[in-house]
């Protein structure tokens, strides 16, 4: 059973704090971080370092033949593997 967000304590808060940002929640009205300063401080430090992450490993796109190129390659080592 998951504890009630109003009530719960920073460690119950803090051991959720993983999925939370995981699912895509949005912690700006979560009510435990409305009246607890600490946590507040401790997921705006989180986000200050995942933000410097990005910009240091920008996501890149695979290129657009990517898939064909994966296709080719499978399709000439299951040749080779049936010619032997």
């Amino acid at each position: 059973m998951k504890p009630d967000p109003n009530t719960m304590s920073c460690e119950q808060f803090q051991n959720q704090l993983a999925d939370l940002i995981g699912a895509g929640v949005n912690l700006d009205r979560h009510p435990h971080l409305q009246q607890c300063d600490t946590c507040l401080q401790l997921l705006r430090e989180l986000e200050t370092i995942a933000e410097a992450a990005r910009q240091l490993f920008p996501i890149q796109q695979p290129e657009d033949n990517l898939w064909e190129r994966i296709e080719s390659a499978i399709k000439r080592e299951e040749g080779v593997t049936e010619q032997e």
